[in-house]
């Protein structure tokens, strides 16, 4: 049972650019990167960025034009490259996958989140 580990975030100031990282760790590749999501205290969830199983991808309206989501061939890692940024942005960014091993095939998994901060 692998987990998901995201990196990159930090402080930048707004318009400016970071870019997030999301890698499969562990001993068995299980897990499919599927995309990003954010939450701010208080709020549920909310998406960033996804993949869905035919590769296809949806982005949420307000980060339209100024993120990209991408990912390596082998779906073990993710990215999320945000351009522009806005005060409004400024959230724990957690990445998301599929479990695909018998014990947790079609599962949702969470990563730990790594914070982003915009400042004015």
């Amino acid at each position: 049972q692998a987990r998901l580990v995201e990196s990159g975030g930090g402080l930048v100031q707004s318009g400016g650019s970071l870019k997030l990282s999301c890698a499969v760790s562990g001993a068995l590749f299980d897990i499919d990167c599927m995309g990003w999501y954010r939450q701010t205290p208080g709020h549920q969830r909310e998406l960033v960025a996804k993949y869905d199983m035919d590769g296809r991808i949806t982005y949420a309206d307000p980060v339209k034009g100024r993120f990209t989501i991408s990912r390596d061939r082998d779906r073990k890692q993710v990215y999320l490259q945000m351009n522009s940024l806005k005060t409004e942005d400024t959230a724990d960014y957690f990445c998301y996958g599929v479990g695909l091993a018998p014990g947790n095939s079609g599962m949702d998994v969470w990563g730990k989140g790594t914070l982003v901060t915009v400042s004015t």
